[in-house]
């Protein structure tokens, strides 16, 4: 029996896997080639770029030592410094004209109102004539007690007769002196059907109307007395020891307008409600000043040492104040602080810091604790 012929691959075959072969020996040279660039730059890297890589870069400051000024911070109301009421001094009569309405600007003197005067004018012509009248007869009786007087030695008119005409006399004089009172308060009344400004200042409240028959003591105009108004602030029993007469006060109005101010007086008494204590601050005229409007002050108490940071350098986190502490291998650590008072770009550190740590400033908000930082001026 003949033995079976070996198998011989076909032609195509020994191609195919020649082709795998120069394939897969050409992927591990570039595998190679690849890797020793990457091998070589490493190990030319420098000895103190190998390790963690910094976060971030920031700016960094040292705490400062700086005298802020002391102040006490109030709340209050913008209220007139004197209200003047100016009310109807005549009964019964009609007004006629009213000359100023709320907000106008008044001078001392100026007519306000005026009323109906035909009917005190007549009285005023009337008390006029009475009084002539009564001068008449206050000269005939004093001609004639002076003719009795001197006769009165020649016994020609007996005493009784000289005593009637000097007692007639003195009956004139009075009722003469009675017309010319009258005739005075007539003149009053006349006069008072024109309502004059009591003072300079400016018209807050009108109740005046045209045609009105008001009674005396009628309130027809409030006023706002030289146009000053004055800045009530309540502080606490504990606070108010801190406050002199004559100190200055920043008074920030609605408006948001800040505006001078000098400490008048302290009221003697707490309010029974509020137990707070008034202080009566006087406000310098300004358009922006409103009678009855909520304001709020500032106290000046003088100036004191305080640690401050820039403003940069404060986090707030969960309602919580931070700042960033970077040490000398610029790793952050975030600490707790108490802040104060705030003056420009700086803010007072009451606790939590020393005077010798470095804060980061710029970029503080973005650090987490134990970030490392690169640091840069």
């Amino acid at each position: 029996m003949n033995p079976a012929p070996l198998h011989t691959p076909s032609p195509r075959k020994r191609w195919l896997w020649l082709a795998v072969a120069l394939a897969a020996l050409l992927l591990l040279v570039l595998a190679v080639f690849l890797r020793q660039p990457a091998q070589s730059a490493e190990a030319t890297l420098p000895a103190d770029e190998v390790g963690p890589k910094p976060s971030m870069t920031i700016t960094v400051a040292r705490p400062s030592s700086d005298n802020l000024a002391m102040t006490l911070q109030a709340n209050g109301n913008i209220s007139a410094w004197q209200e003047a009421s100016v009310g109807a001094e005549v009964n019964g009569l009609r007004l006629s004209l009213v000359n100023v309405n709320v907000g106008d600007v008044v001078r001392k003197g100026q007519v306000l109102a005026v009323f109906a005067n035909e009917t005190t004018h007549a009285e005023s012509l009337q008390s006029r004539a009475s009084l002539m009248q009564a001068e008449a007869s206050y000269e005939n009786a004093k001609a004639d007690a002076e003719r009795a007087r001197s006769i009165q030695d020649t016994g020609a008119l007996s005493a009784s007769q000289i005593a009637q005409y000097q007692t007639q006399e003195k009956v004139a004089h009075a009722q003469w002196e009675a017309a010319k009172a009258a005739l005075g308060a007539t003149q009053v009344r006349l006069d008072n059907t024109r309502v004059l400004a009591p003072d300079d200042g400016i018209i807050s409240a009108r109740a005046a109307t045209v045609g009105a028959v008001v009674g005396a003591g009628q309130e027809l105009f409030r006023l706002v007395r030289q146009g000053r108004m004055e800045w009530r602030g309540e502080v606490t029993p504990s606070e108010v020891g801190r406050i002199k007469l004559g100190q200055k006060v920043q008074v920030t109005a609605a408006t948001g307008v800040q505006i001078a101010g000098t400490v008048r007086a302290i009221a003697p008494t707490a309010d029974p409600q509020t137990r707070n204590i008034l202080v009566f601050v006087d406000l310098p005229r300004h358009g922006d000043l409103k009678a009855g409007t909520f304001a709020k002050g500032s106290f000046a108490l003088g100036e004191s040492t305080a640690l401050t940071v820039p403003t940069q350098s404060i986090v707030v986190r969960d309602g919580t104040t931070f700042v960033f502490v970077i040490d000398a291998q610029n790793k952050a650590s975030q600490r707790k602080v108490t802040t104060g008072r705030r003056v420009g770009e700086r803010v007072e550190v009451l606790t939590g810091l020393k005077a010798d740590e470095t804060v980061a400033v710029q970029g503080a908000g973005f650090l987490n604790e134990a970030d490392l930082v690169k640091v840069t001026q």
